[in-house]
């Protein structure tokens, strides 16, 4: 059974420009889950945001799996009911074989996002 796991990561809440003009650090990613809200998958200091009033907390709610893009696209076309990005790299999200997933294509691995309650499931599903 492939291994799903803990993402140790940051949520911000902030104002879309400053989200926009953020610098993550080297080899982080950085999902933009709303026009306000990115997950960030390190942890990153508040400074990163140029707004006041941004809320930058701790994210270990989400766990995940890297997996090479043909088990991964296999899946995906058996279990995906909505049109996959064409262009990688590339974020997606949405119902997923019953599992709300966050997806990061890259050419050769796709990166695989569940709330850490559903992280069995989906280790289940990869099967």
């Amino acid at each position: 059974m492939r291994v799903v796991e803990r993402l140790n990561g940051t949520r911000i809440v902030a104002m879309p420009a400053a989200i926009n003009t953020a610098t993550w650090p080297k080899g982080a990613l950085a999902f933009r889950l709303a026009p306000d809200e990115v997950l960030v998958t390190t942890t990153v200091a508040a400074s990163v945001v140029d707004d006041a009033h941004a809320i930058v907390e701790r994210e270990t709610g989400f766990s995940a799996a890297w997996v090479d893009n043909a088990e991964a696209m296999d899946f995906l076309e058996r279990e995906c009911d909505w049109e996959l990005p064409r262009e990688r790299p590339a974020f997606a999200q949405g119902m997923v074989a019953g599992l709300p997933l966050k997806l990061w294509f890259e050419q050769d691995r796709v990166l695989m996002v569940v709330a850490s309650p559903y992280a069995a499931d989906l280790a289940e599903r990869l099967r």
